[in-house]
């Protein structure tokens, strides 16, 4: 009896001790990117046990920084949320590239994201999902609308909307034939740039019926058919367009404006090989389309488009050729003191008359 209990007690150590050794993945994101389904998968697939913290960019960057980069072995940042938070705290550690399998990422996107996340020649993320702000137009009433530049067309007068925020101010800038993330190394140049776009949305100020101020608002102008043209999300285009099909979300021909949120290795893993096996994980194809088609999010996966349902694939098909995603302007970190002038420019614009 006394080696059954002995022998027991063992097995139970051992147990515990293999439970206790079981590799694990500490991952914090934003919620949403994590589908308990691909969850499992990974843990199935890998053997390794995914610790989710969902986070925000703010939240990501104060944690990180309060442990010098420890405590998480992979990171969601957003792209134009790292370089700049690199150079001041090292909270992160370069990507190695041959780690990652780039044959399953789109090439644009990777590239996009090697450059903005970039220090010192180096990258700190791998592109994972994307979405963008463009043009919702009711392509009944408004079919030869399909820039920025028909946010201050006279032929839409009175039917034009959009939000003032600093977006807008891109997205005109590109309207113009300007490129003002080629300036974000000059600010005084940037300043010249942001004074011609504030003067040519004041003039045109008595061609807008609104400025929307929220997703709810910018569906409802459309919906109402009091607005034919203004600027949007993706999201909001498409939803519209399930409803009506006269209305959708259109890429600029002058760039639509993106965002990209990444993976980024904290400077302090304690798992590396384990981020590496996640991020190719949820790039596969197959992956990547199980959580685009959940969530509705654009994805940096080559090979998706292949796995997407009907009404995700359209949409895409839609409003984005091959030549509009290679297109896309994805915002870069905006320098110190550039919001600033951004500011002024869209108080002024409100203020005219």
């Amino acid at each position: 009896m006394k080696k059954k209990i002995l022998f027991s007690v063992a097995a139970l150590t051992l147990t515990s001790g293999v439970l206790l050794a079981q590799e694990t993945l500490r991952l914090i994101t934003w919620k949403g990117y994590t589908p308990t389904e691909l969850v499992k998968k990974f843990e199935k697939e890998s053997g390794i046990k995914l610790k989710i913290t969902y986070s925000n960019n703010e939240e990501m960057i104060a944690k990180l920084r309060a442990t010098r980069g420890g405590g998480f072995d992979l990171a969601q940042p957003s792209q134009d949320r790292i370089s700049f938070v690199q150079k001041k705290f090292p909270i992160y550690q370069p990507i190695d590239y041959s780690k990652v399998d780039s044959a399953q990422i789109i090439p644009s996107m990777l590239a996009a994201v090697k450059k903005n996340s970039g220090v010192d020649g180096k990258g700190y993320a791998v592109p994972f999902c994307y979405g963008t702000t463009g043009m919702i137009v009711n392509k009944k009433e408004a079919p030869e609308a399909n820039d920025w530049s028909d946010l201050w067309n006279p032929k839409y007068a009175g039917k034009i909307s959009y939000r003032l925020k600093r977006p807008i101010l891109i997205g005109a800038a590109f309207g113009m034939g300007e490129d003002p993330f080629a300036l974000y190394g000059d600010k005084k140049a940037y300043a010249a740039l942001i004074d011609r776009v504030t003067k040519k949305l004041i003039d045109s100020k008595k061609l807008v019926k609104t400025y929307w101020t929220s997703g709810d608002t910018q569906v409802a102008l459309a919906k109402s058919g009091d607005v034919i043209v203004e600027s949007g999300w993706d999201g909001k285009g498409w939803s519209l367009h399930k409803d009506n099909p006269d209305i959708d979300f259109i890429a600029p021909k002058s760039g639509a404006l993106g965002w990209i949120d990444t993976f980024a290795i904290p400077a302090k893993s304690k798992n590396i090989e384990g981020a590496y096996k996640f991020i190719n994980f949820m790039l596969k194809p197959e992956n990547a389309a199980y959580f685009t088609n959940k969530e509705g999010y654009g994805t940096a996966s080559a090979g998706a488009d292949k796995f997407l349902n009907d009404e995700i694939k359209g949409n895409f098909a839609r409003s984005f050729s091959k030549a509009d995603i290679d297109n896309i302007k994805w915002h870069p970190p905006v320098p110190a003191g550039f919001e600033a002038i951004e500011s002024k420019a869209l108080e002024r614009i409100k203020a005219a008359n």
